[in-house]
């Protein structure tokens, strides 16, 4: 990598020297309205903009024809163009690779149309992305609480542009470095939703409340077929340090006591604040206070077929909580929770099953983002060592 800067002779020129133009987009105000009946564009603000793509999602507020019409008489986006967002996170770009017929951009989302005999876009990006030009323009953000880069401070900004071959390559090798990161990003996202699915189909059993379904299986409320315990009031200054994890109302012991109140396999559920609703298991001695713990009857139901049960209904359970200023959730909700009664077999079949998933869930969870970790250190050393150029004449911009 180091040969291709070799000799490579180096123009530093200003943003402005080297873009066509630098726009923005529209906001609603009398302009048009966000979110009518008829409106089937994306309005694309920050939010949207997100490891160099745009992501549209649930939240991203959409609009009709006649505003998108509207804002791109303003932005006049198409392929090649940068978007920059100037306000809010300032700096988070993205290159428009595709014509934009359904979407468009707020006003604080800034459109850079480079000049491409004298600057490639991608190269644009990833220059605009590395440290020593963040650390140049950050200084001239200004405002608050909203922030932002005032557009004439980032079109002064210094530019190394070195030949256009160099650029492409710059391109290609730092690519390499984004897409890698991508594919293992998509690979975690799968794997999540493979065990999702499965865990979903092992844990569905809403066709058995059918009389006339063959596999029938029988409900019950949770008061019907286990017992409630609610935990000890103890506070950390009255722990007495040791091997004991305390568990209150989370998904992790913050600190450890000398004695238990609970042992052998418990479901715990977080009784208020944050978390309440969280459902956790421990296959240990515990000292729980600030939360209630489940006790199925043994004979007819496994515990950890009960546990992952109310885990894949988290999203229900979170939504039982109550309170505005410290959120929580009541046990006589949960008695009244139905829960199904397979064969002892089958349970153990399925917790089995979803062991399993677990622990190579874990494993990959561990894993992946590790090394996604480690892929985007990787993509921000070459890109500042590939992107760090002799400084800009007549200032310091740029010097390593």
């Amino acid at each position: 990598m180091e040969r291709l800067l070799d000799g490579v002779e180096v123009e530093w020129k200003s943003l402005g020297e080297v873009i066509q133009s630098l726009k923005t987009g529209l906001n609603p105000r009398k302009n048009f309205k966000l979110n009518t009946t008829d409106a089937k564009g994306y309005y694309v603000t920050v939010r949207e903009i997100h490891n160099g793509n745009i992501v549209f999602h649930e939240k991203t507020d959409r609009v009709n024809n006649q505003a998108l019409e509207l804002i791109n008489n303003r932005s006049t986006l198409e392929v090649g163009d940068i978007l920059f967002s100037g306000t809010g996170t300032v700096g988070r770009t993205a290159v428009i690779e595709s014509p934009p017929k359904n979407w468009n951009i707020k006003e604080g989302v800034y459109v850079i149309k480079p000049i491409q005999e004298i600057i490639v876009s991608k190269y644009l990006s990833h220059l605009l992305n590395s440290e020593n030009i963040v650390q140049t323009y950050i200084r001239k953000i200004v405002g608050s609480p909203v922030v932002s880069l005032p557009m004439k401070e980032l079109k002064k900004l210094q530019l190394p542009i070195p030949p256009l071959s160099v650029q492409k390559e710059i391109v290609r090798i730092l690519d390499t470095f984004t897409e890698l990161t991508a594919e293992l990003t998509a690979e975690l996202t799968a794997r999540k939703k493979q065990y999702s699915y499965y865990r979903d189909e092992l844990l569905s059993f809403e066709s058995t409340k059918d009389t006339k379904s063959t596999k029938k299986v029988e409900w019950k409320t949770l008061g019907e077929v286990g017992e409630f315990r609610r935990g000890t009031a103890i506070t950390k200054k009255e722990t007495i340090p040791g091997e004991i994890p305390v568990v209150a109302n989370g998904p992790f012991s913050t600190y450890s006591h000398i004695n238990y109140n609970r042992e052998g396999e418990t479901i715990v559920i977080a009784r208020s604040g944050a978390y309440a609703g969280y459902v956790s298991f421990w296959d240990q001695p515990i000292f729980l206070t600030d939360a209630f713990s489940i006790h199925p009857d043994y004979t007819i139901l496994r515990p950890k077929f009960v546990y992952y049960f109310l885990q894949n209904k988290q999203q229900h359970i979170h939504a039982m909580k109550k309170g505005a200023g410290v959120p929580h959730v009541r046990v006589k909700e949960f008695e009244l929770f139905a829960i199904p009664i397979p064969p002892l077999e089958e349970q153990q079949r399925i917790v089995s099953i979803l062991d399993k998933f677990d622990t190579l869930t874990a494993s990959i969870s561990e894993g992946l983002p590790r090394e996604i970790a480690l892929r985007k250190k990787q993509y921000e050393y070459y890109r500042d060592m590939l992107l760090t150029f002799p400084g800009a004449p007549g200032t310091t911009t740029g010097t390593t």
